[in-house]
């Protein structure tokens, strides 16, 4: 038989549970205000770096292109949208957006899958293979500055190594001009990006390779797969989120290409292997026409993150919902 307690007046007043310890909660309390304060002082000194190098700059950039401004003083010559209204009848403007889309679509058609290739042939068990990567990856090492000095001598027209090279097996036709002739120069510059940026995809190719299961090739061998059955089923699939990185890079730094064009032809001839940014370095800093390329610089800034937007919903949101953890307030 169970009791219950009544307060009796001979014993006093009756005792119900005690309060409740407001310790615990004060813990959990300054655990969180410690972690926040923690977040903010690792951040901080970030934040500070990315607002005073890249979000004042882009606000003044944007802010400059309604004034027709020679970059000296303060602007003060308002023009509203004339100088967006002269970049879309401008025919070098629009000849570096059509430069510039055929940069983006050579990269992805020729030199990405050239660097695959070769991430798939490094891979396997060949003698020196970590020689050959080393070689490979030595270009991307040179600076753009290093890399254009030497393909202009290399590509020098009738007095350079290619058309030695080429007179020495019969086929003195294919060279001559290289960077000198406005039909030529595109390909001779894709060429000389080929061979300082392949080896970078090439690197990102054989990591992501080697994090491709031995197991699962062995099972499919085993099954009877064939060498291509197997990269196109196993490899390529557990491969893709690399290529998708890869893809990404490549055509942002095809937009923002500007120092291998400026070292090797400066934009010639005839404007014929001008960039984006190498238009809005000429406008900028040799025709002080301040006003007018940071416009092109906001454009620019327009098309890069319009497209690293649509590519992060569209193609890397699988990705990046694989990655995203969360952390609860109680630390755990």
């Amino acid at each position: 038989m169970t009791s219950t307690f009544l307060p009796d007046s001979r014993s006093g007043p009756a005792v119900g549970p005690p309060p409740p310890d407001a310790r615990p909660h004060r813990a959990r309390t300054r655990r969180r205000t410690l972690n926040w304060l923690t977040a903010v002082g690792f951040q901080l000194p970030a934040l500070v770096l990315f607002t005073g190098l890249v979000l004042l700059p882009v606000l003044f950039a944007l802010y400059a292109a309604f004034f027709r401004w020679g970059g000296f003083g303060m602007p003060s010559d308002y023009v509203g949208g004339d100088n967006f209204t002269r970049l879309f009848q401008d025919e070098v403007f629009l000849g570096d957006l059509w430069r510039c889309l055929v940069l983006v679509v050579l990269s992805l058609l020729l030199q990405l899958p050239f660097a695959l290739a070769m991430a798939v042939l490094l891979n396997q068990r060949l003698r020196g293979r970590a020689v050959y990567r080393m070689l490979f990856f030595a270009p991307y090492v040179l600076s753009e500055a290093i890399t254009g000095v030497l393909f202009s001598m290399v590509f020098a027209p009738d007095d350079g190594l290619a058309d030695h090279v080429l007179g020495a097996v019969g086929l003195d036709g294919l060279g001559g001009e290289w960077f000198a002739g406005p039909s030529s120069v595109m390909a001779a510059l894709f060429l000389v990006m080929t061979w300082k940026y392949f080896g970078f995809h090439m690197m990102l190719y054989l990591a992501g390779l080697q994090s491709v299961p031995a197991e699962l090739t062995e099972a499919a061998l085993i099954d009877g797969a064939g060498p291509w059955q197997r990269f196109r089923n196993v490899t390529l699939p557990l491969l893709a989120p690399t290529l998708r990185i890869s893809v990404f890079l490549s055509v942002i730094g095809a937009i923002q290409l500007f120092d291998l064009v400026w070292v090797i032809t400066q934009g010639g001839p005839d404007h014929h292997s001008e960039t984006l940014a190498v238009t809005m370095f000429q406008y900028g800093f040799k025709r002080y026409q301040v006003g007018y390329a940071s416009a092109i610089s906001v454009v620019m800034f327009g098309i890069c993150l319009a497209f690293a937007l649509v590519y992060q919903r569209f193609v890397l949101r699988r990705d990046l919902e694989g990655a995203t953890t969360t952390m609860r307030g109680d630390g755990t």
